[in-house]
């Protein structure tokens, strides 16, 4: 009896509950509600937007009357009424597709192997619309006097369909449509099996002697990861907080090599999650899908809608930069090798899984200076405040943690950001540490975007920021290196791009901007990292309460720029690996090892190993958007140096610069040229020169 009962009662629920999805969220600033929603309530109201979305384009291409700005491209991008009826496949795709990089299983990787041609396949039917495109070509045509910003929508529109097919003929349009669904469904199996690959590797140690040399805070977390998988001793892996200090400390040469190849040799082994047929199927599908839209190249495609405008301009820059660094970094990287023969003996060949160690001994030596003395300063509640109290200073935000907002899990935090005046700003979600289910690295996404609506009401951004940051142990709370600071600032950059988004589109609202114009708010904010009027506010000691002693500050500013020359050629390497695949006029048929060795070639100063691969794990260019895109760190890096140096002239916390950067870039989003808001801020173009001389680069 007492079992029929309970099974009544299941069938209720299962017969009352509906999908949140399609309910009013009745949360806090309307967030998403993560603790009712259920696997399987993404896949129901992913088909419900698709039916949706053809609803309204049915009502826009039906619309007796002339096309015009208001009843054509306004309803694509504006139409939000109270209950987001419209909004529904925006709204659940953004939550599906964030939580597959945050938070995912086998499940949600099933689901979204099955939903992403579904997806695909919706959005060309969009674009590839004869009768709304030719609604759109009208307005475009002719159109009532607009403002520069429905301008700048309106163009945008109506490239986004050309851009997509729009003017291809019956067959070009079938053909495109199968190279988009095919691409979309490989850069999500690239992730997946990167993922994997990632997750699949442990170093596992029982041996107490094999951890010489590594700190207590690289030891306490690989005993914490071996609790948890219920192993004895100490557990690694290639998650960064773990793989980056046994690369810098670890005494054990042997060791630093398996675990580099491991590192270095993921998705190119004889297995499932092997990635180089799914790399080379990328490559010619985005070359045929240019080629097909009439561009050479598919770098010629993507940098039609860039600041550097084509080809020609990336390689000035890559190789303006090679020109200028590669001098110094060959010194840095002798210098490193001198130092490891000073303590192995003059035969001592120095090989990838030594640098870093021989690196940090180098530093160590010159500059009396390493992560682990810094950590005890950098405890990560401290730095929280610490960012946050950055943000205070220059714009006069506050940050209030809100535990009755939802969060996706218990590592989350969310968060209200009241502007200067007390009104309300945005919603800020923080995921601090690796676990299973998280990708590797570090982002910042929006699971609302911010626009204006017809009646004037002003919808504010939900944003957030993952990252991979050291967990806190059983012993010590969670401790920074300075370079995981450097990761907060620099994500928190993004972060504020999104949350002082003030525009009437969302599709033009915060980060939505050229892509080598994205990295500029958050490289900037990196700058602070070192500034001792900045540290003096957060860096305390987590057991004596000290302040970070001025001589470490003299010393970090000192060894700012120890081996900067090599990072350097590190990046432009992947900007001109990125290029080489991307400016591919024939068919890609290469051995990809090879290929990504000459490509390459001209930024290396070490010797290369043959049978290691970048490519496969190249998320960025693969999976990530910056196809043809990845120079965009350097470019943005010449934008940030130029900025902060209006900063250091003013003073790092001047109100009024910050206002200037705030009004004319952070605020700004896509509406106008990134150029035009450039030079709106700085007062005239950026140069190399700001980057030279913060790298102590001479020419």
């Amino acid at each position: 009896m007492q079992a029929e009962r309970v099974s009544i009662l299941v069938m209720n629920e299962q017969q009352e509950r509906k999908n949140p999805f399609f309910l009013p969220y009745d949360t806090p600033h309307d967030v998403a509600p993560f603790d009712r929603i259920r696997l399987e309530d993404f896949e129901e109201a992913m088909l419900e937007g698709i039916r949706r979305d053809d609803e309204q384009i049915e009502k826009i291409i039906n619309n007796p009357e002339k096309p015009t700005f208001d009843n054509t491209i306004i309803s694509v991008d504006d139409e939000k009424d109270g209950d987001h009826y419209y909004d529904l496949l925006g709204r659940v795709s953004t939550v599906f597709f964030n939580l597959l990089s945050a938070e995912t299983n086998d499940e949600m990787d099933a689901l979204a192997q099955k939903m992403s041609p579904i997806l695909t396949k919706h959005a060309n039917d969009i674009r590839l619309n004869e009768q709304l495109f030719k609604r759109i070509q009208y307005v475009h045509r002719h159109h009532r006097k607009l403002t520069p910003e429905e301008k700048m929508l309106l163009d945008n529109c109506y490239d986004g369909f050309v851009r997509s097919g729009a003017l291809l003929d019956a067959a070009g349009k079938e053909r495109l449509r199968q190279l988009t669904e095919e691409a979309s469904m490989l850069s999500l199996q690239f992730s997946q099996n990167l993922l994997k690959e990632n997750k699949a590797f442990t170093l596992h140690l029982t041996d107490e002697a094999q951890l010489d040399g590594l700190p207590d805070t690289a030891r306490e977390a690989a005993a914490l990861t071996a609790k948890e998988m219920n192993l004895e001793g100490w557990v690694f892996t290639l998650d960064f907080p773990s793989y980056f200090p046994f690369m810098t400390y670890s005494t054990q040469r042997e060791l630093r090599r398996q675990f580099y190849m491991a590192k270095n040799t993921e998705c190119i082994h004889d297995n499932t999650e092997n990635n180089i047929e799914i790399c080379k199927r990328l490559i010619n599908l985005r070359r045929e899908l240019a080629q097909l839209l009439g561009h050479k190249t598919y770098a010629d495609y993507v940098l039609k809608r860039r600041m550097a405008g084509n080809v020609r301009r990336v390689y000035q820059l890559l190789n303006e930069l090679v020109k200028a660094y590669k001098p110094t970094a060959k010194k840095e990287v002798k210098e490193i090798a001198d130092m490891a023969r000073k303590l192995e003996g003059k035969d001592f060949k120095l090989e990838p899984w030594d640098l870093s160690f021989y690196a940090h001994k180098l530093k160590l030596k010159r500059y009396n200076i390493d992560a682990e003395m810094l950590r005890p300063y950098f405890e990560l509640s401290k730095v929280i405040e610490g960012v946050f109290g950055l943000a205070n200073r220059l714009y006069g935000i506050t940050f209030q943690e809100n535990k009755e907002i939802p969060v996706y899990h218990p590592d989350v935090k969310a968060y209200e950001v009241f502007d200067k005046d007390g009104s309300y700003l945005a919603v800020f979600y923080a995921d601090f540490h690796p676990r299973k289910g998280k990708q590797g690295g570090a982002w910042m996404t929006e699971y609302q975007g911010q626009w204006i609506d017809r009646q004037g009401e002003n919808h504010r951004p939900h944003v957030s920021v993952v990252m991979n940051l050291t967990k806190p142990t059983e012993e010590k709370p969670a401790l920074l290196t300075l370079g995981e600071v450097e990761t907060f600032l620099h994500e928190f950059g993004h972060s504020l791009h999104g949350m002082f988004a003030n525009t009437r589109f969302e599709s033009l609202s915060g980060t939505n901007v050229w892509w080598d114009f994205v990295e500029l708010p958050s490289q900037f904010m990196e700058n602070f990292a070192i500034e001792k009027e900045f540290l003096r506010t957060f860096a305390f000691h987590y057991q004596t309460g000290e302040p970070l002693p001025d001589e470490l500050i003299r010393r970090i500013v000192r060894s700012r720029n120890f081996n900067v020359a090599y990072a350097c050629m590190r990046q432009v390497s992947y900007g001109l690996l990125d290029m080489a695949y991307y400016t591919k006029k024939e068919a890609f048929t290469d051995d990809i090892l090879a290929f990504e060795k000459k490509a390459w070639a001209k930024a290396m100063v070490m010797p290369q190993l043959p049978d290691t691969c970048m490519t496969v794990q190249f998320s960025h260019i693969m999976a990530g958007g910056y196809a043809a895109g990845y120079y965009s760190y350097k470019w943005a890096e010449v934008l940030d140096a130029d900025a902060f140096s209006v900063f250091k002239k003013h003073g790092i916390f001047n109100q009024q610069v910050a206002q200037s950067f705030r009004d004319n870039i952070l605020s700004k989003g896509g509406t106008e040229n990134p150029m035009t808001l450039y030079q709106r801020f700085r007062g005239g173009e950026p140069t190399i020169d700001a980057l030279l001389k913060r790298n102590g680069i001479k020419r």
